[in-house]
């Protein structure tokens, strides 16, 4: 083998199967060979990594980085500098920008602020009533996978009708993209919140009561009776409640192709940590009550949940803290805590590194159509690689943070397990805890290396040929969803 950048000694390689000490060849972007220190080749540059852990770096399926719109909230480069000190190499960005991103022109608005990205990134578009017609045009220009706000969050942005998100789920299913979606009940959150406001309750626990459970319960079936008809891939985004995680359950055991993720927040945190917090605390879906915690912690280890994701949501403190509630923004920070308050529970015993790699990167490269390229440790796949010291201490400061969302929940919690020097593509973005700062701009858009799996046949028993106009003579099954006449006589 021909001399090589970078040889890395001393490590345990973390796979969702195994820990073993191994060697790590690293050539151009890639991996060229993990194994025993004798069958390395000469490097360039040799590193030790004795007593620390190499996992593949973390995949974050749900980040909102403000830009283009909200420069005063985050940027890509700020957003994308946090993903790299967390141990985070590859995001998925939000489309509840300004503009939202559901025209290419938008896109374009994007994808040029994703030029100073320190992180390798995905970009969902909008799906929505005023979107479903250019959802082809948007992943021709590079859009890697969908969003539909089917309840309302930050931005304000409708929610797509039921005729359209079928649309969509009709056009997107022949293609094999997924599509991810907030999942709760607007009409359910818009009125209970009206007579909320109007019995005057700003108190930060209102926010929680109009938008209970049952709004998301019924959000997902819907969403996956309507995937389950359409063959459409679908992603639950941020689930938050153990009274519908049967329905993922149910839905698979059917054969529907749906991942969902859930978030530190929803694992470790509930309503005791509001009452104090107020709205420092305010997200959608809400933090619930603690009865909810330990069954999204059993749901992700039985592997009904696939994925740790972050909704990295930053605003200004003072955003955060106005005295009514409803005055307060929805979101915070958290692509940069992610990994040190995740690894924390692995060493509490909650879970294993093993375990915490198949949430954090296996499941959300599989489910992205980018594993093998990434999500592993591997020949041939990027060096994306996260340095981390399972028994480093510390507690996290809303203070330090590289956001610009100086406010967090977070904030003065002990963790031990840290994340040291983060690697992507070959090349060092955080090392000794520090940002490379002239690695910004390294980052660029997975679209080109994604390849989501074949579409499975969907069941075309299910339409009539009424629906689908079909022309005489000809059999229903023969006549795709996507392409449906809608001009036909």
């Amino acid at each position: 083998m021909k001399e090589v950048d970078l040889v890395i000694r001393g490590a345990q390689v973390v796979s969702p199967d195994r820990i073993f000490e191994a060697a790590v060849a690293i050539a151009g972007e890639r991996i060229v060979a993990v194994g025993h220190d004798d069958t390395m080749p000469s490097a360039r540059e040799e590193m030790r990594a004795d007593g620390l852990h190499l996992l593949p770096g973390a995949i974050d399926s749900h980040v909102h980085f403000r830009d283009p719109g909200y420069p005063n909230k985050e940027t890509w480069k700020t957003g994308s500098a946090a993903a790299a000190l967390g141990g985070v190499t590859t995001v998925f960005e939000m489309p509840n920008t300004n503009p939202p991103t559901g025209t290419v022109e938008a896109l374009r608005l994007k994808q040029k602020a994703a030029e100073s990205s320190y992180v390798d990134f995905g970009i969902h578009g909008l799906l929505g009533d005023d979107t479903v017609e250019r959802l082809e045009e948007l992943l021709e220009a590079g859009v890697t996978s969908f969003k539909a706000f089917v309840g309302n969050t930050f931005g304000n942005l409708p929610a797509p009708t039921d005729g359209a998100l079928l649309e969509g789920f009709e056009k997107l299913a022949p293609l094999g993209i997924r599509t991810v979606v907030h999942a709760e009940n607007s009409s359910i959150l818009f009125r209970r919140q009206k007579k909320m406001q109007a019995a005057g309750r700003i108190d930060a626990m209102a926010h929680l009561a109009a938008r209970p459970a049952v709004a998301e319960i019924e959000a997902i079936g819907r969403v996956l009776t309507l995937a389950e008809w359409t063959g459409a891939r679908v992603h639950i985004a941020h689930h938050s409640a153990a009274d519908s995680l049967y329905l993922l359950r149910a839905a698979r055991a059917r054969g529907v192709d749906v991942t969902a993720e859930t978030c530190p927040q929803y694992l470790l945190l509930n309503t005791d940590h509001m009452r104090t917090l107020g709205g420092v605390m305010r997200l959608n879906p809400p933090i619930r009550e603690p009865r909810h915690n330990q069954p999204l912690w059993d749901a992700l280890m039985d592997g009904t949940l696939d994925m740790i994701a972050t909704d990295h949501a930053p605003h200004a403190p003072e955003e955060k803290t106005r005295e009514s509630i409803w005055d307060c923004d929805c979101g915070f920070p958290g692509v940069e805590t992610q990994m040190p308050l995740m690894l924390t529970e692995v060493n509490r015993g909650r879970a294993s590194l093993m375990d915490y790699v198949r949430w954090s990167s296996v499941n959300p490269a599989k489910a992205w159509g980018l594993y093998g390229t990434k999500g592993v440790i591997a020949p041939g796949a990027h060096a994306d690689i996260a340095f981390v010291d399972m028994n480093r201490a510390g507690v996290l400061s809303q203070n330090k943070l590289q956001s610009i969302s100086k406010i967090s929940p977070w904030n003065g919690r002990a963790v031990r397990g840290y994340p040291l020097h983060t690697l992507l593509r070959g090349r060092f973005v955080m090392r000794d805890g520090r940002l490379v700062a002239e690695a910004a701009g390294w980052g660029r858009s997975v679209k080109g290396v994604q390849r989501m799996p074949v579409a499975r046949p969907r069941n075309t028993e299910h339409y009539s040929s009424a629906i689908l106009e079909t022309p005489p003579g000809v059999p229903v099954n023969a006549v795709p969803v996507g392409e449906i006449d809608w001009n036909a006589a």
